[in-house]
């Protein structure tokens, strides 16, 4: 496609290849807010030891003042909490004395809720030892801001507790600690909604990552109104808009055709990278790959503005003033680019605020455009390099990796561990609208980008071929696509959650529909072998 600006094509491109790599960064598809660490398939279980672990809610008062909802995780042991606020009971905090409720009680706790440190003695014996000392529930403040699964020991072979025990965060235990010790009156009600099956929001994220996919598919022909073969340089000095073949060699460079060479050191690459963010993540390592979604969110962004204006304002796209060093460039361009630098700098100051999730989807999006349009696949033989690397990669870093590193590396990474509370900004997510326990649901952009390189390849083969929507390659793999998002969808909920590969679901559905329809229409040698012989075709850089 054919646009205008003041910028090198080269590093356009050098943005492109930098945020694909970094696409491979944790695509993890996750949903959940809350992570619970241990696991306890090998722990003793009795007939009262065998309870269904529950994250509960405490709801919290400080002098009649409501507080911020506490997290919890319910023990393998004990009674349950009630499912509804209205069945359950408000009930007074008690510092337990000692604090570790491993010893007889001076405190009295009647009717109360105790609140007790981890650690000198079993989760049992603190529950027994409250329990003696007539606390109605009994809340243990973990050493760290994990949930960890409580669990009986071998010699817990007849208890008999009839409160519940509840495990909280470090920083949510310490806030209720310090202030009954300063003399503050606290009341405490514990019960454990139930969580929705689906989410709104759930389809909300799949509407925006298959529309990401179409749009990008359709935007050189539809909506920058070009010939499907046309290219999109987007600032480009007027000497050269006047040049035309010059104008035309500008803009191929504004094009990468990725080899198979290259995609498989790509993903080699790709996972050096995330063994960096393993074991070398820190808040300023967050907020370089921050900088640079800005970066690419504000270009991404300021590339979409001027052509959406321009298509329907054809004026704008003509007018251009004189800047000095850079020279005549498109007054449009000079308009909407501090707009996008401005709006990507306003999302980066207000990330933790409730509503960034509306920037950060509205970049990534702009983002995951432009890139596609940049970077192409040229056939189905450097796509099944790229896509089968990208599966081995996602299966392996997921379920493979805690063989090895002991735990999975890319829920390790994409959770944030020791990122200091900042969060990786290469994702699309949307708030659990309707769900009492929140979070989001979240999808990487590997996720799109890489099935995404696929469909639109095949947008631009069926175009070549002139084939029809039905017997084309288009409609079948984005229906292909949004397919495996569901299967992802539902292999999270038997998962109970936890964090699933998404491409272990999205490449046989895109990269396999494409081999077996190709196959059965006699079109497999020619997708395999597409752009080789073209005698018409584009030159393009390589990665």
């Amino acid at each position: 496609m054919a646009s205008r600006g003041a910028f090198p094509s080269s590093p356009h491109l050098v943005l492109a290849v930098v945020l694909l790599f970094l696409a491979f960064s944790p695509h993890l598809f996750v949903v959940a807010e809350d992570e619970i660490t241990h696991e306890d398939d090998d722990a003793p279980r009795s007939p009262n030891c065998n309870n269904k672990f529950q994250l509960v809610k405490i709801e919290n008062w400080v002098n009649g003042t409501q507080g911020t909802s506490i997290v919890g995780l319910s023990a393998r042991f004990g009674t349950s909490v009630p499912r509804l606020a209205s069945d359950a009971q408000k009930n007074s905090a008690l510092l337990t004395n000692p604090l570790n409720c491993c010893a007889n009680l001076t405190s009295k706790l009647t009717n109360s809720v105790a609140l007790a440190k981890r650690g000198d003695c079993t989760f049992t014996a603190k529950a027994k030892v409250a329990q003696l000392g007539g606390a109605a529930g009994l809340l243990v403040i973990n050493d760290n801001e994990d949930l960890y699964k409580m669990v009986c020991t071998e010699n817990d072979t007849s208890l008999n507790l009839t409160i519940p025990v509840v495990m909280i965060p470090k920083s949510a235990g310490d806030y209720l600690k310090d202030t009954l010790i300063s003399g503050q009156r606290v009341e405490v009600l514990l019960y454990s909604p139930n969580r929705p099956v689906v989410d709104l929001s759930a389809t909300f994220l799949w509407l925006m990552a298959v529309g990401t996919i179409v749009c990008a598919s359709l935007w050189a022909e539809i909506i920058a109104g070009e010939q499907i073969d046309d290219r999109y340089n987007q600032l480009t000095r007027k000497d050269q808009l006047n040049a035309g073949a010059e104008n035309r060699e500008e803009s191929e460079k504004e094009i990468l055709e990725i080899n198979a060479k290259g995609a498989i050191i790509f993903v080699i690459a790709a996972s050096v990278f995330l063994l960096l963010l393993f074991y070398f993540m820190s808040s300023w390592f967050i907020w370089l790959l921050i900088i640079l979604f800005c970066i690419g969110g504000t270009e991404g962004m300021h590339v979409c503005l001027v052509t959406l204006i321009s298509r329907f304002c054809k004026d704008c796209g003509q007018k251009t003033v004189n800047l000095p060093i850079i020279g005549e460039v498109l007054i449009l361009s000079v308009v909407v680019l501090p707009f996008c630098a401005a709006f990507a700098i306003l999302w980066a100051a207000n990330q933790h605020a409730s509503y960034s999730w509306i920037g950060q989807d509205i970049l990534g999006i702009c983002l995951m455009i432009t890139v596609l349009q940049m970077v192409r696949l040229p056939n189905i033989k450097v796509a099944s390099a790229l896509l089968s690397c990208a599966f081995v990669y996602d299966v392996f870093w997921v379920f493979i990796s805690p063989l090895i590193f002991h735990e999975s590396v890319m829920i390790a990474v994409a959770r944030g561990d020791n990122s200091g509370g900042e969060a990786i900004p290469m994702l699309l997510r949307i708030p659990r609208f309707f769900d009492p326990w929140g979070g989001y649901d979240m999808i990487g952009f590997g996720d799109i980008l890489f099935p995404g390189l696929l469909v639109a390849f095949s947008y631009r083969y069926e175009r070549s071929k002139k084939k029809g929507i039905l017997n084309g390659y288009f409609l079948w793999l984005t229906i292909g696509y949004a397919f495996g998002l569901f299967l992802t969808y539902l292999a999270l909920y038997l998962m109970d959650g936890h964090g699933q590969p998404a491409l272990l679901y999205l490449v046989p559905c895109t990269l396999g529909l494409t081999i077996i329809l190709g196959w059965l229409r006699g079109d497999l040698n020619d997708l395999w072998n597409y752009g080789k012989h073209q005698t018409s075709g584009i030159p393009a850089e390589e990665c």
